[in-house]
């Protein structure tokens, strides 16, 4: 026997748009509930080695940690400059510091006018507002942003994609230290006497994430700890008093300010715990350059922050991504920190500004385990001005009157060569075989050295990278080589403590 099916009604046309309606919506919630919510930690002036999980014998991280061992470390991940201010404009922008032109903290030249030989670069000391950030791009596709902490390229972040700013201004620095008052800084001008402003920016940014809970968000947490001042937080000074040091740290005071920031992470994370957010937060952490030389140290690398040895530029950097990134996992794929833009924003599904240039590249691939060598593209630098010395620490950098004199740089692969414009002397290091760049090889490996050195001058005429090369009527020849010829013992002072800002 045969059975004749029922024709089934046809729908009608409220029927059918109520249908694309409800698919639409649906595709919509599927695609949000996929976009990770981003939680950007960056310090400042935090060494390479300044957490546990990185090797320190004295700091206590364990938060950090913790996030470190769920997540993938990057050990050759860097700072696009050696210090602060072009160091973020590479980050917000995306792009190396020939384009946005902040080479320094601010524009005018440091260090003792006789000892330089050149003229420097000046550059400019506000990030451009035409330039569009990837908080610009986050927000266009639908992220609730914020800023909060140290900012330090204009008066105000919120122009540049930030919905939310809180302690951001152009100052590099707590406004008056770690503790109250903090004058203008914005959302901080009310405070209780003993907040601990590490503390401040932590609960800030508990209160950010709850608030938006329900909707993608991007956190840029950008502490200002732990740049100077060294200011101890008070609670926690007699604990790191009575605790051995370490061999590679014992500075208490510095102890105290990675301990607030990783309390605070502890903080953060639990409150992702109790709103499900866990499993859908992208968590980002590095820092702006290495470490401040009085007070930590990166060995075995070179250098300390300013200077372009491994020491100033390699920074701490790890990547949690629940459900996407392999827990304990470890590469040595060097990346750098025009590579958040692309990234950030292939991450989100957010679209890349047409006719800007971005440096970097996308580290989601390499995140998903499908690109592990990123191409083996190079990673450059420039710095067409001068940094002086620590008066305390003067044995790391190429010559004791400056951590860094005008400088070029190029890494590729295991080579990195370093071009110097006052005297055109050039240094080649190979990492893999001597990370603490202990052992010029310019004049060993002329190959090596002349491939590189052709390579990075094809990118400074690529990119326009303005060179110093008028000579400084104040310099004295004199006067530099007695500067040069004292201090005969420069490491007797290591042990010395000094807070020069800078």
């Amino acid at each position: 026997m045969k059975f004749k099916s029922k024709k089934e009604p046809a729908l009608n046309r409220y029927e059918i748009r109520i249908l694309i309606l409800v698919h639409f919506l649906l595709a919509v919630t599927a695609f949000a509930e996929a976009r990770p919510n981003i939680l950007f930690i960056y310090l400042d002036d935090f060494g390479w080695k300044d957490t546990g999980y990185m090797g320190s014998d004295f700091y206590e991280t364990p938060h950090l940690d913790k996030l470190a061992a769920g997540g993938v470390v990057f050990t050759d991940a860097y700072s696009c400059a050696s210090n602060c201010a072009p160091a973020r404009a590479c980050l917000l922008s995306g792009q190396y510091t020939p384009r946005h032109g902040i080479f320094n903290v601010g524009t005018g030249p440091r260090g003792n006018s006789k000892h330089r030989k050149l003229l420097q670069i000046p550059g400019v000391n506000t990030l451009d507002p035409k330039i569009k950030t990837w908080a610009h791009c986050l927000q266009d596709a639908g992220y609730t942003t914020a800023t909060l902490g140290k900012w330090h390229l204009s008066a105000d972040p919120k122009p540049y994609g930030f919905h939310v700013n809180i302690g951001g201004t152009h100052s590099g620095s707590p406004p008056h230290g770690y503790y109250p008052p903090h004058g203008n800084a914005p959302g901080l001008q009310e405070a209780p006497k003993d907040e601990y402003i590490t503390d401040r920016l932590s609960a800030e940014a508990v209160k950010f994430i709850t608030s938006n809970k329900d909707k993608p968000w991007a956190l840029y947490l950008t502490h200002f700890a732990v740049h100077v001042p060294l200011d101890a937080k008070k609670e926690l000074v007699a604990k790191y008093e009575a605790k051995e040091k370490g061999k590679l740290h014992q500075h208490v005071a510095m102890a105290t300010m990675i301990q607030a920031v990783d309390d605070g992470v502890g903080k953060v994370m639990a409150t992702l715990d109790e709103l499900g957010l866990t499993d859908n937060t992208a968590i980002f952490f590095t820092s702006d350059n290495g470490g401040y030389g009085p007070a930590t140290d990166m060995n075995p690398l070179k250098g300390y922050k300013g200077t372009y040895y491994e020491g100033g530029i390699r920074v701490p950097f790890f990547v949690n991504w629940p459900g996407v990134v392999q827990p304990g996992t470890k590469t040595g794929v060097p990346v750098t920190g025009v590579d958040m833009y692309p990234t950030f924003c292939d991450l989100t599904g957010a679209k890349k500004p047409k006719g800007q240039p971005l440096d970097g590249l996308s580290l989601v691939p390499l995140l998903k385990g499908q690109n592990r060598d990123l191409g083996n593209r190079p990673l450059y630098w420039h710095f067409p001005a001068y940094l002086q010395s620590y008066n305390s620490v003067t044995d790391e950098q190429r010559d004791r009157l400056f951590r860094s004199r005008p400088c070029s740089l190029i890494r590729v692969g295991d080579w990195k060569l370093h071009q110097y414009f006052e005297d055109n002397g050039v240094e080649l290091y190979n990492l893999r075989q001597d990370i603490g760049e202990t052992t010029d090889l310019a004049k060993t490996n002329p190959e090596k050295t002349k491939e590189l050195l052709k390579q990075l001058e094809q990118w400074k005429k690529d990119i326009g990278a303005p060179i110093p090369a008028r000579a400084n009527p104040e310099y004295d020849a004199e006067a530099e080589a007695l500067a040069l010829a004292g201090n005969a013992n420069p490491k007797a002072n290591k042990k010395k403590k000094s807070e020069k800002k800078d």
